[in-house]
């Protein structure tokens, strides 16, 4: 898939098929995310890949909002991804913690890669945090970002409505909107 055709086709799956992952897509999937950067390229970023159904249903468990399609689909997906990040391994500038960019963007390229491949994937990122450690035995010095579901989607609907421009982008100057 080209790449810009990877970016319109990305969107958030909640249903899966039961078929596995492909052992070889996978590896292209983790190879994609390990390629993202970092602050100073200090990888702070730790990525659990879950494919046990237990471990997924005790996943699913950890989701704010489990009545919800996305505790569903951590346990019907093949595959799980859980992204975590280390405060100490990282920096922060201005009260910024970078290790939530540099975990953002490893996520972000699993997800782009994970399309390319031919898998929806979806961002949960309200979950309970201790509970998502506990489940996974994840050290403490760890925070959970974001899990995303990995498998061949059941979805056919098509992509939401792209976002207006001139209420997102400007040129120059705030007030200056985008009209290229």
């Amino acid at each position: 898939m080209e790449f810009y055709e990877v970016i319109n086709a990305r969107k958030s799956i909640k249903s899966f098929k039961s078929d596995p992952v492909d052992n070889t897509k996978l590896e292209r999937i983790v190879h994609a995310t390990m390629m993202s950067p970092s602050w100073k390229n200090n990888t702070s970023y730790k990525l659990v890949m879950i494919d046990d159904l237990q471990e997924k249903k005790s996943l699913a468990e950890t989701v704010r909002n489990r009545g919800a399609s996305a505790a569903s689909a951590v346990v019907t997906a093949p595959v799980v991804a859980v992204m975590v990040g280390d405060p100490n391994l990282s920096g922060n500038m201005d009260d910024k913690d970078f290790y939530l960019v540099d975990s953002a963007i490893a996520m972000e390229h699993l997800i782009l890669a994970a399309t390319a491949e031919g898998y929806g994937t979806c961002w949960i990122g309200a979950l309970d945090e201790d509970r998502v450690r506990g489940v996974l035995g994840i050290p403490e010095t760890y925070r959970v970002v974001a899990m995303t579901p990995i498998g061949v989607t059941l979805e056919k609907e098509a992509h939401l409505p792209e976002k207006d421009k001139k209420d997102y982008i400007f040129h120059n100057r705030w007030d200056s909107p985008y009209q290229h």
